[in-house]
């Protein structure tokens, strides 16, 4: 039963909500009204529309089909290039600007921090720019000929003028002889990023599993299978990232072969149904693929959380479940290698930080995934959303939050500061678009889309000779 003063807290945040609504025309107010809610215990989703079209006029942070493609998925596959097809815009304020880290040289293997752009003319506009697309695919594999292939990204003029993207794709990978990828992500499609992840997926299922259907049909799998490969699936390295979760994962006897995609292959992409297991990091980004894996090849996949030191031992024994006892084992030597170092880390900062509440607002997992790391460290959320999360990750959601949390599904601007005005958070972990509007009010802001240009917030690391798990030690750093 819940006590009567969680009670009041519930109505007190309900009243918050509607209080902050008064300010919109009846309209959008009956419009956002059913994005915005106050969590109550026993419930089995957290009571919000989301995957919605935004409110016109409002202030959103979300982003468009073509940057979930070409920003979230394919972007980070370091040894193909990824051509932003229409103008330069698009292309230019999204070059380099997600820290996906990678092991290559840039320019000779990798390619990652470089931008292509077919770079959309009035004229491109007018004739079409199929000509334009195919001689630049022809002469960037002759400047770049370590290339492994090529993705068409497609900004918002393709689309509108039709242009055949499809059929220069094919044309052009049987004059380079490397796997040509077309995209239709026009930024205009869909209502947030989230369909570009969608399409992105589809691409892969579509374009980039015929080639493991043929290699194994033909015996060419080059690699021998062991009962204990892992597909690593929605770590982007954001930071190093998806380094600090592999390590986990090889450390207790499981072997990586194929990781998407930050610092992943074009090669790590066709074989990754070759794995006994996937192992998903970002579930609304790439819960499509994990998905077409499993009815295409009977694939088993699991969502997995290492933000923390509680949710670390839990995924990692959650992992070891899925093999036997020789995983099984690994994994307790793992836990109890790395439980006292992280301990003494939770000893250290949580007098510090006990008893502060902060509020988050993030896309994909963050918004649930990194509760429990800040619940390890003393601090209690108080609000927490999405930008572009789908019904299920509302679903999802309350597993992690306490009773009373005030959830906000793709918050405007002028919401989240009201919010964040009346319940004056200790801390506020969102993303680039907000970071300088709560630090000029003079509150500390952790940025979550880029873990604040330092290290990763997942998985184990060093920093500064101290070990610490998450953002614990950067945290405490602003609240102490």
């Amino acid at each position: 039963m819940t006590p009567p003063e969680k009670k009041n807290l519930v109505e007190e945040n309900k009243e918050l909500v509607q209080e902050v609504l008064k300010a919109y025309p009846e309209k959008s107010r009956k419009k956002r009204e059913k994005h915005l809610n106050v969590h109550e215990e026993g419930k089995s989703d957290c009571g919000v529309k989301s995957n919605i079209k935004s409110v016109p006029g409002v202030m959103t942070a979300r982003g468009c089909a073509y940057a979930g493609s070409k920003g979230v998925v394919w972007g980070p596959i370091k040894d193909m290039i990824h051509i932003s097809h229409g103008p330069v815009g698009c292309g230019y304020w999204s070059w380099s600007g997600r820290r996906n880290y990678y092991v290559g040289v840039t320019g000779i293997n990798s390619f990652g921090t470089m931008h292509f752009t077919s770079d959309f003319q009035e004229r491109d506009i007018v004739f079409g720019g199929d000509k334009k697309l195919t001689k630049l695919i022809e002469e960037l594999d002759v400047l770049f000929p370590l290339n492994r292939g090529v993705s068409i990204q497609s900004e918002c003029p393709i689309g509108l003028i039709g242009d055949d993207i499809e059929a220069v794709a094919k044309k052009t990978s049987k004059q380079i002889g490397k796997p040509v990828i077309p995209l239709r992500c026009e930024g205009f499609r869909g209502v947030s990023q989230s369909l570009g992840h969608h399409i992105a997926n589809d691409a892969i299922r579509d374009w980039i599993f015929p080639h493991f259907d043929k290699a194994k049909k033909e015996n060419k799998i080059d690699f021998e299978p062991s009962p204990y490969d892992v597909a690593l699936i929605g770590d982007y390295n954001i930071g190093g990232d998806a380094w600090a979760s592999r390590m986990l994962l090889e450390e207790m006897g499981l072997r990586v072969v194929a990781q998407w995609s930050g610092d992943g292959t074009l090669n790590e992409l066709i074989q990754g149904p070759a794995a006994k297991l996937v192992l998903i990091h970002c579930y609304r980004s790439m819960n499509y693929i994990c998905r077409s894996l499993e009815e295409a090849y009977g694939m088993p996949w699991m969502e997995f959380n290492f933000f923390g030191p509680t949710k670390i031992a839990a995924s990692l024994r959650e992992i070891a479940a899925k093999f036997d006892s020789k995983i099984q084992e690994n994994a307790e030597k793992v836990i109890a290698k790395y439980t006292p170092i992280m301990n003494a880390v939770v000893e250290k900062y949580r007098p510090r930080l006990e008893g502060n509440t902060v509020m988050l607002y993030v896309g994909g997992l963050r918004p649930r995934h990194v509760v429990p790391a800040f619940e390890d460290l003393g601090i209690k959320v108080v609000g927490t959303g999405y930008e572009f999360a789908h019904n299920d990750d509302y679903k999802r959601t309350t597993h992690y939050i306490d009773n009373a949390t005030i959830i906000y599904d793709d918050v405007t601007a002028y919401e989240f500061e009201e919010f964040v005005k009346a319940k004056k958070p200790d801390l506020i972990a969102s993303g680039i678009k907000e970071k300088y509007v709560f630090q000029k009010m003079g509150l500390p802001f952790r940025q979550m889309h880029s873990w604040d240009y330092s290290e990763p917030s997942d998985g184990v690391q060093m920093s500064d000779e101290v070990r610490f798990f998450g953002s614990g030690r950067k945290i405490s750093l602003f609240l102490a």
